[in-house]
């Protein structure tokens, strides 16, 4: 948003003045240049000397000039943003109000399609499910939704009321009204996607954030009923923590024989579970407690052995 409007005040702007005036550096600079090119807002590079980035039309385009595809494609780019500040939001209140009333409400809806969680649930970061852009334009558009949908009980297909996209970890979520209430559907699950001309039903005092710390809770619940304390290195603290997400707790630097180490406490659903998130790291995480989760080592350990033992020989 920043960028965009330091744009509109100066016509062409290189990515260093850029980075100058916003006191970022210049790849971060040349990297938000080129997200709003490709998000659809009309600016382009002009190459070599003298060049910069300008906005389509002169220097003294108008904001209130974007088209209503481009003025969502700006609200969907910054709304979205897991890092927004006050000024920003205030920004966007600002824009909201400058735009034309034909499409000021989709704009506005648009800057709420998406909301980032940052922390993922132990996942590895996946790519963009290719079902994102379909879903903001049926949120933004209040259009229903048909999904194929891949569930633990088999593949179904349900109509349902979308209201909004979650990013968590860059495992993305549709949170979405059904006949049966609100519920939340992963989009690496989805199989086949339509999108209706049929008006979604969406509650009036929608609170997306709300609803999404609800589902959190529900799952973190669900997920840290077994809670075990270890030992390791400082250097495996933040590998332990990207297995764990937001399950485990630093306690601090372990003292007396155990100097050295960082003592930690991690959480998952059962014991097997802990176990087995922890039994790659061989000996350089120690359990300390429960007995259950040392149990379920051992009792991995005695699989593997008795699995492998002797399989190729010495090396």
């Amino acid at each position: 948003m920043a960028t965009l409007l330091l744009m509109q005040a100066r016509g062409r702007v290189t990515a260093a003045e850029v980075a100058a005036e916003l006191e970022v550096s210049v790849a971060t600079a040349r990297r938000d240049l080129e997200a709003l090119s490709t998000a659809g807002i009309p600016v382009y590079p002009q190459p070599g000397r003298g060049g910069g980035w300008s906005l389509v039309g002169g220097a003294r385009t108008d904001l209130t000039g974007l088209t209503a595809p481009e003025a969502q494609a700006l609200f969907l780019l910054v709304g979205s943003s897991s890092d927004r500040s006050a000024d920003a939001t205030s920004a966007l209140r600002k824009l909201v109000r400058a735009l034309p009333a034909t499409f000021r409400a989709e704009a506005e809806a648009a800057g709420r399609a998406v909301l980032v969680d940052p922390g993922g649930w132990g996942s590895a970061a996946r790519s963009r499910q290719p079902w994102v852009e379909e879903l903001q334009g049926a949120v933004v558009r209040r259009r229903q939704v048909t999904l194929g949908y891949g569930g633990r009980s088999g593949a179904s297909e349900r109509t349902v009321d979308p209201w909004a996209l979650v990013d968590k970890g860059e495992l993305w979520y549709l949170v979405a009204g059904t006949p049966a209430g609100r519920r939340t559907f992963r989009l690496d699950r989805i199989i086949s996607l339509s999108v209706l001309d049929t008006p979604a039903a969406r509650p009036d005092d929608l609170d997306v954030e709300g609803i999404w710390e609800a589902v959190v809770d529900e799952v973190e619940q669900r997920r840290s009923r077994v809670t075990a304390t270890v030992l390791t290195t400082p250097f495996l603290v933040r590998v332990v923590r990207d297995l764990f997400g937001r399950h485990v707790t630093v306690l601090g630097a372990a003292d007396g024989p155990d100097e050295g180490r960082v003592r930690l406490e991690v959480a998952s659903h059962t014991a097997r579970s802990v176990a087995e998130k922890l039994a790659g790291f061989g000996a350089a995480v120690e359990v300390l407690e429960p007995a259950s989760v040392r149990d379920e080592l051992a009792v991995l350990g005695a699989e593997l052995v008795a699995r492998y033992a002797g399989v190729g020989g010495p090396r």
